[in-house]
């Protein structure tokens, strides 16, 4: 019959434990912290990245596997609208971000920000 575990390993195996969660939890909060400062967060990527970050680890991770890619969608429908709603914006832009809005797609609404635009008007 193997021996039991001695305290120390216990002890040890704790100690690591704890440091693994810590490690994890430290590397959440990075992630989060790096996709609230991009360039593209609007105020929905900030104000639910900000709440994740206060939240527990579950909440963390739910922000990192869907939440962000929710909010960033609703960002970009917001730009996208303040696009179309801009005053020198061409006819021939405000007809594609109509069409782009009307497919709510969110990689094709983050693709039409950063390329698609400016593709319009060529």
């Amino acid at each position: 019959m193997p021996a039991p575990p001695s305290a120390a390993a216990s002890t040890t195996n704790s100690t690591a434990t704890l440091d693994d969660d810590e490690d994890e939890l430290n590397d959440l909060r990075v992630a989060i912290a790096q996709l609230i400062s991009l360039p593209q967060a609007g105020s929905e990527v900030k104000e639910k990245g900000r709440a994740a970050l206060h939240g527990t680890v579950e909440d963390m991770r739910a922000f990192l596997d869907t939440g962000y890619r929710l909010a960033q969608a609703q960002d970009d429908r917001v730009a996208l609208a303040q696009l179309h709603s801009k005053p020198d914006t061409s006819p021939e832009l405000k007809t594609a971000v109509r069409a782009i809005l009307r497919t709510s797609d969110p990689e094709e609404m983050r693709w039409f920000l950063e390329v698609g635009q400016y593709e319009v008007d060529q």
